[in-house]
């Protein structure tokens, strides 16, 4: 820990809470902007970014913070919430200069930055003044032994490569593993097409499906396409098979038919399916996986399914009944059982004695506008899609309603943003 009163480590304010003077919490710190001044000294810190409430990355100039210690940051005046757009020549500290390559001046070999300190000048100025570095790759023997030692040396004693070198994205990823997918996502938007990859490149396989899915269409075909073919492949199995079609159905036919190939029968099984619907039917919008049981399981067995971390809330709010087979397309669809069932019946009770039959199946051809109307008529989070025979094949939500009725840039989309003065509202 430094003793210079004024000097703050990044990777330490991360997560910390942003509050305006009154007390009241604006939102979450998640980087730091800095301008680069050339030759004529170490980066100008300008500003931070800040989560506010509703996901949203602002831009707080460092002019209206008050207070910014390792515990907190307090900031006052006017702040602008309309999202934040890096400019040209700004740099954010996490999601581009961690991780990035140095060479030591002393001539012992190359670092890598892991955190970067900030120091306030008399002119109330922030400039970053510290770079925490590991040593990396040398040529010289004795360096090559000190290869994971850590040092912090002032920002002059090491020279940074160019902006379009390769750079890793361990230490981003890393001060991230917080967040949820759709807030990754939104990081992601932010950055370069150059990082972004850098960024994708560095995830699990589960962890950049699950991103994937809540990036705007373009953006997916731009990261999937920059993976090799295999590891690209291996991401559509972990993700949700409508979403993967979804994806799919953007890519020219010759590479969709390629990753099909390369993923495993079962999951290319439940894409091909998908892909062979209009995009505008019930069986385009579907998941293919949702929680089937027989008629003789149990309460307490249908709890246990819906309890699955993965199941997103809109699935796991029905179990849909069927006769074997229980993959779809199944045997014959008998009906479903709705989650508030299952809360008043003991656990030994068979699902068959609960079924709801008065809830009509869709069906894998009817059109998005009946599949809405259902939804919106009876209260419901999903519904159970079944095809000419009568075997279950699916199910729509209504976040699959909405993803379709919503615009393509609705993830991008924003009104105007008003201007909060904190510890109230002006206008």
């Amino acid at each position: 820990m430094s003793t210079h009163p004024s000097r703050v480590f990044v990777a330490r304010l991360l997560g910390l809470d942003v509050f305006d003077p009154l007390g009241d919490r604006l939102g979450r710190l998640r980087d730091v902007v800095v301008l680069s001044r050339g030759t004529r000294g170490a980066p100008h810190v300008v500003g931070i970014v800040v989560e506010v409430p509703g996901k949203k990355r602002v831009f707080v100039p460092m002019t209206r913070i008050t207070s910014i210690d390792q515990t907190q940051i307090i900031c006052t005046g006017l702040v602008n919430l309309r999202r934040f757009e890096q400019r040209g020549a700004e740099t954010l500290v996490v999601a581009e200069m961690f991780d990035r390559r140095v060479t030591l001046a002393d001539g012992s070999g190359d670092a890598t930055i892991e955190d970067i300190a900030m120091d306030q000048h008399r002119s109330k100025d922030w400039f970053v003044s510290k770079l925490f570095v590991r040593r990396g790759h040398s040529l010289s023997p004795l360096s090559r032994l000190r290869r994971n030692e850590t040092l912090i040396i002032d920002w002059a004693d090491a020279q940074t490569g160019a902006h379009n070198e390769p750079q890793a994205a361990t230490q981003f990823v890393a001060t991230h593993e917080d967040l949820k997918p759709a807030d990754f996502a939104e990081a992601l938007q932010e950055m370069s097409d150059k990082r972004r990859f850098e960024v994708a490149s560095e995830l699990q396989d589960e962890r950049l499906a699950d991103v994937l899915q809540e990036l705007p269409e373009d953006d997916q075909v731009e990261i999937l396409s920059a993976l090799d073919v295999e590891r690209a492949a291996d991401v559509l199995e972990e993700m949700d098979p409508d979403d993967a079609a979804d994806l799919l159905a953007e890519l020219p036919t010759a590479q969709a038919e390629e990753l099909l190939q390369l993923m495993e029968p079962q999951e290319a099984e439940d894409v091909r399916r998908l892909l062979e619907y209009d995009e505008d039917t019930a069986g385009g919008l579907m998941t293919p996986v949702p929680v089937i049981l027989p008629p003789e399981a149990t309460v307490a067995e249908a709890l246990a399914h819906v309890r699955r971390e993965e199941l997103s809330p809109a699935l796991a709010s029905s179990i849909f009944i069927a006769r074997p087979p229980l993959e779809t397309p199944t045997g014959r669809f008998l009906g479903v059982v709705h989650i508030q069932q299952l809360l008043r019946f003991p656990p030994p009770e068979p699902l068959g004695n609960l079924v709801d039959k008065n809830l009509e199946p869709l069906s894998d051809q009817a059109h998005i506008s009946e599949v809405a109307r259902t939804l919106a008529t009876y209260n419901l989070n999903s519904l159970p899609v079944v095809d000419d025979d009568g075997r279950l094949v699916g199910a729509v939500t209504v976040d699959d309603v909405l993803d379709h009725l919503l615009p393509d840039d609705w993830r991008a989309h924003e009104d105007d943003a008003p201007i909060r003065r904190l510890g109230g509202r002006i206008g």
